[in-house]
């Protein structure tokens, strides 16, 4: 399926967003880097302006069908919030300004594409919460997952105590946010934290890719339109969500993409969509 969307002989263009984050476009994948391997990719200002700016470029570009988020360095995907970023004393409220003017991870909310994280070694923290985030999650054998917040005198800030339960359920999520227990890749995956594991770490971009290009050869608005349907599920009443799906279900039933899928499985053939 969707041999024209294979990588081969696709140059990868890379281009700095600031000094924290760049974006790489290869074929219909497009990645967003966090460059902070010396610091493992630890969040800082930057990082925080440059992800949304980012995920907001690719979903606006027509050639872009999936989106992957990645930390680069061998030590992991993101230790979290950098605390050596200087800041003077705040009081409660000006915090609560401070990070409502920002709020960057929701960003995600508003991608209409499907969005992967990429995640080796170390998840931390806000590192975490960016990858909960995410659609989907896949990691290395010997990633590291935790929301260790308590132990600073903290909560976590970006979501994870709201979409980690919905992810892996009430009773786990508490288990975690009250112990800041460190998961490896295994224990994470039985609980459903993440969905996919690498076959070894050195092979986790080449099978990101390798899967990022499988959902990118499937039909584009029926992909947005899973996506849409299936994060109404978590907003949405039981009545309302089944509305909203056979609403969808109803725009692409005639759709050229439908059309064009009926055609290449009488036909013998992969089907070539083109988003209409």
């Amino acid at each position: 399926m969707g041999s024209h969307l294979a990588t081969a002989g696709v140059a990868l263009e890379r281009e700095a967003i600031n000094g924290s984050v760049s974006i790489e476009r290869e074929g219909a994948l497009g990645w967003v880097v966090l460059t902070r391997a010396a610091q493992i990719n630890a969040i800082n200002d930057e990082i925080r302006q440059g992800v949304p700016q980012a995920l907001r470029g690719f979903d606006a570009d027509p050639a872009i069908r999936v989106i992957a988020i990645r930390g680069e360095g061998a030590r992991g995907f993101c230790a979290g919030a950098d605390i050596k970023e200087a800041r003077g004393p705040e009081t409660a409220i000006e915090v609560r300004r401070r990070m409502e003017g920002v709020r960057w991870i929701e960003a995600i909310d508003t991608i209409q594409k499907p969005v992967i994280a990429a995640i080796h070694g170390y998840c931390l923290g806000g590192g975490l919460e960016l990858a909960l985030a995410c659609d989907i999650r896949f990691a290395t054998p010997d990633a590291v997952f935790s929301l260790p917040e308590t132990a600073l005198g903290l909560i976590p800030g970006g979501g994870g105590t709201q979409r980690l339960p919905r992810i892996v359920g009430p009773g786990r999520a508490m288990d975690l946010l009250l112990t800041g227990e460190r998961l490896d890749a295994a224990a994470a995956k039985g609980m459903g934290l993440i969905t996919r594991t690498a076959s070894v770490s050195e092979a986790l971009v080449d099978e990101v890719r390798a899967f990022a290009m499988r959902i990118a050869a499937r039909a584009p608005a029926a992909t947005l339109s899973a996506k849409r349907a299936a994060r109404g599920a978590f907003d949405l009443a039981l009545k309302q969500g089944l509305d909203l799906e056979l609403d969808l279900f109803a725009m692409l039933k005639p759709s050229d993409d439908a059309q064009e899928a009926a055609s290449a499985f009488r036909e013998k053939r992969a089907p070539n969509f083109t988003g209409h």
